[in-house]
Protein backbone atom coordinates (compact mmCIF):
# COMPACT_ATOMS: atom_id res chain seq x y z
CA UNK A 1 0.00 0.00 0.00
CA UNK A 2 2.84 2.38 0.70
CA UNK A 3 3.60 2.72 -3.01
CA UNK A 4 0.22 4.33 -3.78
CA UNK A 5 0.48 7.73 -5.43
CA UNK A 6 -3.02 9.05 -6.04
CA UNK A 7 -4.00 12.35 -7.66
CA UNK A 8 -7.80 11.85 -7.83
CA UNK A 9 -10.54 9.50 -6.69
CA UNK A 10 -13.03 8.03 -9.14
CA UNK A 11 -16.29 6.83 -7.56
CA UNK A 12 -18.90 4.44 -8.79
CA UNK A 13 -22.32 5.74 -7.78
CA UNK A 14 -25.05 3.08 -7.95
CA UNK A 15 -24.67 0.75 -5.00
CA UNK A 16 -21.42 2.33 -3.85
CA UNK A 17 -22.78 5.72 -2.75
CA UNK A 18 -26.54 5.24 -2.98
CA UNK A 19 -28.77 2.34 -1.98
CA UNK A 20 -30.24 1.47 -5.37
CA UNK A 21 -32.48 -1.44 -4.23
CA UNK A 22 -34.04 0.70 -1.49
CA UNK A 23 -35.05 3.38 -3.97
CA UNK A 24 -36.50 0.85 -6.40
CA UNK A 25 -38.40 -0.92 -3.61
CA UNK A 26 -39.97 2.42 -2.64
CA UNK A 27 -41.06 2.95 -6.23
CA UNK A 28 -42.55 -0.54 -6.46
CA UNK A 29 -44.44 -0.08 -3.18
CA UNK A 30 -45.84 3.22 -4.44
CA UNK A 31 -47.11 1.45 -7.56
CA UNK A 32 -48.53 -1.55 -5.68
CA UNK A 33 -48.95 -0.69 -1.98
CA UNK A 34 -50.80 -3.93 -1.17
CA UNK A 35 -47.87 -6.16 -2.17
CA UNK A 36 -46.20 -8.21 0.53
CA UNK A 37 -42.45 -7.99 0.95
CA UNK A 38 -41.87 -11.18 -1.01
CA UNK A 39 -43.79 -9.76 -3.95
CA UNK A 40 -41.78 -6.54 -3.84
CA UNK A 41 -38.56 -8.55 -3.87
CA UNK A 42 -39.71 -10.56 -6.89
CA UNK A 43 -40.47 -7.39 -8.83
CA UNK A 44 -37.19 -5.83 -7.75
CA UNK A 45 -35.38 -8.90 -9.09
CA UNK A 46 -37.32 -8.62 -12.36
CA UNK A 47 -36.18 -4.99 -12.71
CA UNK A 48 -32.55 -5.73 -11.88
CA UNK A 49 -32.38 -8.74 -14.19
CA UNK A 50 -33.71 -6.69 -17.10
CA UNK A 51 -31.17 -3.91 -16.58
CA UNK A 52 -28.28 -6.35 -16.21
CA UNK A 53 -29.34 -8.37 -19.26
CA UNK A 54 -29.82 -5.37 -21.53
CA UNK A 55 -26.57 -3.68 -20.52
CA UNK A 56 -24.80 -6.97 -21.21
CA UNK A 57 -26.43 -7.11 -24.65
CA UNK A 58 -25.03 -3.62 -25.36
CA UNK A 59 -21.58 -4.71 -24.20
CA UNK A 60 -21.76 -7.85 -26.34
CA UNK A 61 -22.81 -5.88 -29.41
CA UNK A 62 -26.25 -7.50 -29.54
CA UNK A 63 -28.06 -4.20 -28.97
CA UNK A 64 -27.32 -0.62 -29.96
CA UNK A 65 -26.50 1.65 -27.04
CA UNK A 66 -29.47 3.15 -25.23
CA UNK A 67 -29.35 5.25 -22.08
CA UNK A 68 -30.38 4.03 -18.66
CA UNK A 69 -33.51 6.18 -19.00
CA UNK A 70 -34.65 3.88 -21.81
CA UNK A 71 -33.77 0.77 -19.83
CA UNK A 72 -35.56 2.09 -16.74
CA UNK A 73 -38.67 2.78 -18.81
CA UNK A 74 -38.55 -0.81 -20.11
CA UNK A 75 -38.02 -2.23 -16.63
CA UNK A 76 -40.86 -0.14 -15.21
CA UNK A 77 -43.27 -1.44 -17.84
CA UNK A 78 -42.24 -5.03 -17.11
CA UNK A 79 -42.73 -4.54 -13.39
CA UNK A 80 -46.03 -2.73 -13.87
CA UNK A 81 -47.29 -5.52 -16.12
CA UNK A 82 -46.37 -8.10 -13.50
CA UNK A 83 -47.97 -6.03 -10.73
CA UNK A 84 -51.14 -5.32 -12.67
CA UNK A 85 -50.57 -1.56 -12.83
CA UNK A 86 -49.66 -1.10 -16.47
CA UNK A 87 -52.98 0.62 -17.25
CA UNK A 88 -51.84 3.79 -15.42
CA UNK A 89 -49.18 5.48 -17.60
CA UNK A 90 -48.51 8.17 -15.01
CA UNK A 91 -47.83 5.57 -12.32
CA UNK A 92 -45.50 3.65 -14.66
CA UNK A 93 -43.63 6.89 -15.42
CA UNK A 94 -43.23 7.59 -11.69
CA UNK A 95 -41.91 4.06 -11.20
CA UNK A 96 -39.36 4.54 -13.98
CA UNK A 97 -38.06 7.67 -12.24
CA UNK A 98 -37.64 5.85 -8.92
CA UNK A 99 -34.20 4.81 -10.14
CA UNK A 100 -33.16 8.45 -9.81
CA UNK A 101 -34.50 8.89 -6.27
CA UNK A 102 -32.04 6.74 -4.40
CA UNK A 103 -31.06 7.33 -0.76
CA UNK A 104 -27.37 7.78 0.06
CA UNK A 105 -25.71 5.38 2.46
CA UNK A 106 -25.36 6.90 5.95
CA UNK A 107 -21.66 7.69 5.49
CA UNK A 108 -21.83 8.93 1.90
CA UNK A 109 -22.43 12.66 2.15
CA UNK A 110 -20.01 13.32 5.02
CA UNK A 111 -17.46 10.91 3.56
CA UNK A 112 -17.42 12.58 0.15
CA UNK A 113 -17.21 16.00 1.75
CA UNK A 114 -14.18 14.98 3.81
CA UNK A 115 -12.41 13.30 0.90
CA UNK A 116 -13.11 16.31 -1.33
CA UNK A 117 -10.96 18.42 0.97
CA UNK A 118 -7.95 16.36 -0.08
CA UNK A 119 -8.63 14.94 -3.54
CA UNK A 120 -10.46 15.87 -6.70
CA UNK A 121 -13.52 13.63 -6.82
CA UNK A 122 -14.88 12.22 -10.08
CA UNK A 123 -18.19 10.40 -10.23
CA UNK A 124 -18.27 7.73 -12.93
CA UNK A 125 -21.64 6.08 -13.44
CA UNK A 126 -23.53 3.94 -15.91
CA UNK A 127 -26.46 6.27 -15.26
CA UNK A 128 -27.32 8.62 -18.10
CA UNK A 129 -26.36 12.31 -17.88
CA UNK A 130 -29.90 13.31 -16.96
CA UNK A 131 -30.34 10.50 -14.46
CA UNK A 132 -26.96 11.22 -12.89
CA UNK A 133 -27.87 14.88 -12.41
CA UNK A 134 -31.07 13.91 -10.61
CA UNK A 135 -29.33 11.20 -8.60
CA UNK A 136 -26.65 13.58 -7.42
CA UNK A 137 -29.14 16.29 -6.50
CA UNK A 138 -31.49 13.92 -4.66
CA UNK A 139 -28.74 12.22 -2.64
CA UNK A 140 -26.69 15.39 -2.03
CA UNK A 141 -23.52 14.00 -3.63
CA UNK A 142 -20.51 16.29 -3.88
CA UNK A 143 -18.28 16.07 -6.94
CA UNK A 144 -15.68 18.09 -8.74
CA UNK A 145 -16.73 16.31 -11.93
CA UNK A 146 -19.53 13.83 -12.69
CA UNK A 147 -19.17 11.60 -15.76
CA UNK A 148 -21.76 9.38 -17.40
CA UNK A 149 -21.10 6.27 -19.43
CA UNK A 150 -23.46 7.89 -21.93
CA UNK A 151 -20.45 9.91 -23.13
CA UNK A 152 -18.76 6.66 -24.16
CA UNK A 153 -22.02 5.17 -25.48
CA UNK A 154 -21.38 1.92 -23.68
CA UNK A 155 -21.46 0.61 -20.11
CA UNK A 156 -18.95 -0.33 -17.48
CA UNK A 157 -16.93 -2.50 -17.41
CA UNK A 158 -16.03 -1.44 -20.97
CA UNK A 159 -12.61 0.25 -20.72
CA UNK A 160 -13.96 3.20 -22.74
CA UNK A 161 -15.98 4.30 -19.72
CA UNK A 162 -12.98 4.39 -17.38
CA UNK A 163 -11.06 6.23 -20.08
CA UNK A 164 -13.48 9.12 -19.59
CA UNK A 165 -12.07 9.67 -16.09
CA UNK A 166 -8.49 9.35 -17.30
CA UNK A 167 -9.07 11.91 -20.04
CA UNK A 168 -10.88 14.40 -17.81
CA UNK A 169 -8.30 14.15 -15.03
CA UNK A 170 -5.34 14.62 -17.35
CA UNK A 171 -3.45 12.13 -15.22
CA UNK A 172 -2.11 8.65 -16.02
CA UNK A 173 -4.48 5.87 -14.98
CA UNK A 174 -2.16 4.54 -12.29
CA UNK A 175 -2.58 7.83 -10.40
CA UNK A 176 -6.36 7.46 -10.23
CA UNK A 177 -8.08 5.36 -7.55
CA UNK A 178 -11.33 3.72 -8.61
CA UNK A 179 -13.65 3.25 -5.62
CA UNK A 180 -16.55 0.81 -5.91
CA UNK A 181 -18.63 -1.73 -4.04
CA UNK A 182 -18.61 -4.00 -7.08
CA UNK A 183 -15.65 -6.25 -7.78
CA UNK A 184 -16.62 -6.46 -11.45
CA UNK A 185 -16.35 -2.66 -11.68
CA UNK A 186 -12.90 -2.65 -10.11
CA UNK A 187 -11.73 -5.41 -12.43
CA UNK A 188 -12.81 -3.26 -15.36
CA UNK A 189 -10.84 -0.30 -14.00
CA UNK A 190 -7.79 -2.50 -13.51
CA UNK A 191 -7.83 -3.40 -17.20
CA UNK A 192 -7.07 0.24 -17.96
CA UNK A 193 -4.44 0.52 -15.23
CA UNK A 194 -6.37 2.37 -12.51
CA UNK A 195 -5.66 1.62 -8.87
CA UNK A 196 -8.59 0.14 -6.99
CA UNK A 197 -10.38 0.38 -3.65
CA UNK A 198 -13.20 -1.96 -2.68
CA UNK A 199 -15.76 -0.47 -0.28
CA UNK A 200 -18.09 -2.99 1.35
CA UNK A 201 -21.81 -2.33 0.97
CA UNK A 202 -24.80 -4.62 1.67
CA UNK A 203 -25.76 -4.64 -2.01
CA UNK A 204 -22.30 -4.84 -3.58
CA UNK A 205 -20.43 -7.53 -5.47
CA UNK A 206 -17.75 -8.77 -3.05
CA UNK A 207 -14.25 -9.64 -4.25
CA UNK A 208 -13.36 -13.17 -5.25
CA UNK A 209 -10.33 -14.86 -3.67
CA UNK A 210 -8.41 -14.19 -6.88
CA UNK A 211 -9.02 -10.42 -6.82
CA UNK A 212 -6.13 -8.17 -5.89
CA UNK A 213 -7.36 -4.68 -5.11
CA UNK A 214 -5.13 -2.02 -3.57
CA UNK A 215 -7.46 -1.19 -0.69
CA UNK A 216 -10.39 -2.87 1.08
CA UNK A 217 -12.51 -0.54 3.23
CA UNK A 218 -15.57 -0.93 5.45
CA UNK A 219 -16.88 2.50 4.41
CA UNK A 220 -15.78 5.96 3.34
CA UNK A 221 -14.36 6.90 6.74
CA UNK A 222 -12.25 3.74 6.72
CA UNK A 223 -11.17 4.52 3.16
CA UNK A 224 -10.06 8.01 4.23
CA UNK A 225 -8.07 6.56 7.15
CA UNK A 226 -6.33 4.07 4.88
CA UNK A 227 -5.48 6.76 2.36
CA UNK A 228 -4.03 8.88 5.15
CA UNK A 229 -1.78 6.00 6.17
CA UNK A 230 -0.76 5.17 2.62
CA UNK A 231 -0.21 8.67 1.31
CA UNK A 232 0.81 10.54 4.43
Amino acid sequence: MAELEIDALVFDVLGTLVDEPAGLRAGIRELAPSLEDSGVEQLLSLWQQHIEREQRRVLDGDREYVTTEVLDDEAARLVADAAGGADDPAAVARLARSGRRLPPWPDTVAGLSALAERFPLIGLSNASRTALLELDAHAGLRWHQALSAEDARTYKPDPAVYQLAVTVSGRPPERLLMVAAHAWDLRGAQQLGLRTAYVARPVGDPPAPSDEFDLHADGLADLARQLDRCLG
